[in-house]
């Protein structure tokens, strides 16, 4: 838990420093309303941390914790100790977050908590942080499940944490990858390139490529899309009725939820 209090702020800061930098260097898209996002994104973002920490304040490691000290799970009954059991903790984990994010897409109230993030018309690296407060509760709340279930030991819990924090944002960075290179990183990681066809304005394209990290479940369950019909370069990200700058501000991407369809 000290490690967590320490490492992770670092690496968050660290990765966002870099994907700055990157999105400056070798950008996708101009965003004519950068500045407006990225401060609705922010305060987002800290809104659900804040509740996060309210209604679940032990966190994901302290639930991980608490089934370490119950001796609780299927795991550690199956596999002993060491890499093996902390390398398979972290991809069912990544297993469970794409279920999840199905799940989230598919159930309607669920898709209206969710499309405050599909309705960002400009992805940048603040796009992997811009998630409703309730959908960040709610998906704390399913992971813990999925923690007690599995009885993923406290590292593999803190390494997953991590490894889904820096991929939310680098998928979601406004950078142009070399085509060849983000082809050849996609038959095992999630790139930006892949990401952006899971945020075009078609509903049918929004409903693929659903990894946050490894990108070996959207090939298996068969939801994987290579290309959107535009293009990557002519891609038309968001949700038509939330494309303003207006609808960018803080208080309506709070309420957006309940708007209706």
């Amino acid at each position: 838990m000290t490690e967590e209090a320490v490492i992770r702020p670092v690496i968050f800061l660290g990765i966002l420093l870099a994907m700055l930098i990157a999105e400056s260097l070798m950008p996708h898209h101009h965003d004519p309303m950068r500045g407006a996002r990225r401060l609705g994104n922010s305060l987002l973002f800290l809104a659900g941390l804040v509740l996060a920490r309210l209604i679940v304040p032990m966190g994901a490691l302290g639930i991980a914790a608490l089934v370490d000290a119950k001796g609780w799970g299927i795991l550690p009954a199956i596999i002993s100790p060491g890499p093996v059991l902390i390398v398979t903790s972290v991809v069912l984990l990544d297993l469970a977050i794409w279920a999840q994010h199905v799940v989230f897409h598919k159930v309607d109230w669920l898709w209206r908590l969710h499309r405050v993030h599909h309705a960002d018309p400009h992805l940048d690296v603040t796009s992997g942080l811009r998630f409703h407060p309730l959908e960040i509760l709610l998906s704390l709340v399913i992971k813990g499940v999925v923690i007690i279930v599995l009885g993923a030991p406290v590292w593999a819990v803190f390494l997953f944490e991590m490894l889904l924090n820096a991929s939310s944002m680098i998928t979601h960075a406004n950078i142009r990858l070399p085509e060849r290179l983000d082809h050849a990183i996609r038959l095992v990681l999630v790139t930006p390139g892949m990401h952006r066809v899971h945020h075009s304005v078609e509903r049918a394209e929004t409903d693929s490529n659903y990894g946050f990290m490894l990108a070996i479940w959207d090939r298996i369950f068969g939801t994987y899309c290579p290309q959107t019909a535009r293009g990557d370069a002519e891609i038309e990200m968001g949700i038509d009725r939330f494309r303003t700058e207006d609808e960018q501000g803080f208080a309506k991407l709070l309420i957006q939820p309940f708007r209706g369809h």
